[in-house]
């Protein structure tokens, strides 16, 4: 297979605290998918990088702000944020989200990948 191919069994959970927890999926230098779930009422907190994300809402309710702009996102919506613009979220209710960074975040990666 010229793929890369990643089975979600084979994936760690790492615990994030506050009610969050992420798993990197599958990624190459130009690409990664990085699940991350929420508790209700927990939060990614305000912050930026250099990598263009998207975010599509897999379950739950999430308040997502950029900069200055808030929207309210369920499950099927999604968000594309470009890379230096200050964001972060709120779980309104329960959820997971699925999110995808150009170039790989290099400080998500295992160590000795």
């Amino acid at each position: 297979m010229k793929g890369i191919v990643c089975r979600h069994r084979d994936t760690l959970l790492q615990d994030l605290g506050g009610g969050s927890g992420r798993r990197v999926l599958s990624w190459n230098d130009q690409l990664m998918a990085v699940e991350v779930s929420f508790e209700a009422g927990s939060a990614g907190a305000p912050h930026s990088h250099p990598h263009t994300q998207c975010s599509y809402v897999l379950s739950g309710r999430f308040r997502y702000s950029v900069e200055e702009e808030c929207a309210e996102l369920g499950p099927g919506d999604s968000i594309v944020v470009p890379g230096g613009l200050e964001h972060g979220t709120v779980c309104l209710e329960k959820g997971v989200l699925l999110d995808i960074f150009t170039p790989v975040r290099e400080d998500f990666l295992p160590k000795g990948r």
